[in-house]
């Protein structure tokens, strides 16, 4: 004679009573490398957002290095074009060149991978012609 099973709830096992949270656990387990997938995704974005305002502030200083009258305050327009955080870490070099004005912005990346980067910078440049009296249109 066959032992009778008694019906219960859909999916409940009597035997099994150790096993019960080990799914939370593993997903506990998995999650610290979620969160690293996740801010290096962060990273990556922080990397680009820097480079295109780098790239930004480079045109836009080198657009008033290359005006007569604004080429004192080539520095403070760069810097107004850029966002806050990023151009509170920038460094804009002087203008070079002869008929034309460049000029190179070097922007510290900021790290969210806890030193993995080693204080990484991107440097972009930027070279606009020079305006003259005799070139300008009033």
């Amino acid at each position: 004679m066959k032992p009778s099973r008694r019906p219960g709830p859909a999916g409940a096992l009597t035997g099994r009573r150790g096993d019960r949270g080990s799914t939370a656990l593993e997903y506990l387990g998995f999650l610290p490398v979620l969160i690293l997938i996740g801010m290096a995704g962060l990273q990556l974005g922080l990397v680009a957002y820097t480079a295109q305002q780098a790239g930004t502030g480079a045109r836009a200083a080198a657009r008033a290095a290359s005006q007569e009258d604004l080429s004192a305050s080539y520095d403070r327009v760069g810097r107004a074009s850029m966002t806050g955080w990023v151009a509170g870490r920038a460094r804009i070099g002087p203008p070079t060149g002869g008929d034309t004005v460049t000029v190179k912005v070097t922007v510290d990346i900021p790290d969210v991978l806890l030193g993995l980067l080693g204080g990484r910078t991107v440097e972009k440049s930027a070279t606009m012609p020079r305006d003259s009296a005799s070139t300008r249109r009033d």
